[in-house]
């Protein structure tokens, strides 16, 4: 079980992220102006963000080379994600400031989220706690791979 706690104000997690060791930080895959990483608190399993690499609060603010790599790591996440937990659907979003729903309203991140038919619980609704039955090791362990094929083999065009 995971709480549902917010990250913390002291500093931006995602950018603490780059600077620690892939695996500590839970990073699955680097570009040149992006990466994608697990979600601490997850909905699901395999719920991982796409987020770039400089701390921009908007779309607006990204370059074209990070929009379009953006877009390129989201592509190959439902990739991902649909090969390694065969989804029966699957929630894409962003959460622009905190009235939104923001959990890091300063660092732009794209929420991949697999989901399947029933997957909400009692849990969630009533005790705002999550059961996620696969740890964060385990789905980096799972993931890292897949991403380093579809990146390798030109998933992006």
């Amino acid at each position: 079980m995971t709480s549902a706690a917010a990250a913390s104000d002291d500093g931006c997690v995602f950018c603490a992220a780059q600077a620690a060791d892939d695996g500590e930080a839970l990073i699955v895959a680097r570009g040149d102006t992006c990466f994608v990483i697990l979600n601490k608190y997850p909905y699901n399993n395999g719920h991982i963000m796409v987020t770039p690499n400089r701390h921009i609060g908007s779309l607006a603010e990204a370059t074209e080379a990070e929009l379009g790599e953006l877009m390129a790591w989201t592509r190959r996440g439902e990739m991902a994600l649909a090969e390694a937990y065969q989804p029966h659907g699957m929630n894409i979003g962003v959460n622009l400031g905190r009235p939104a729903g923001a959990g890091v309203p300063g660092h732009l991140h794209i929420h991949l989220v697999p989901r399947w038919n029933g997957d909400t619980n009692f849990m969630t609704v009533v005790g705002e706690t999550r059961v996620v039955p696969e740890s964060p090791p385990k789905t980096l362990e799972r993931l890292t791979p897949i991403f380093a094929r579809l990146a390798s083999d030109g998933s992006n065009d």
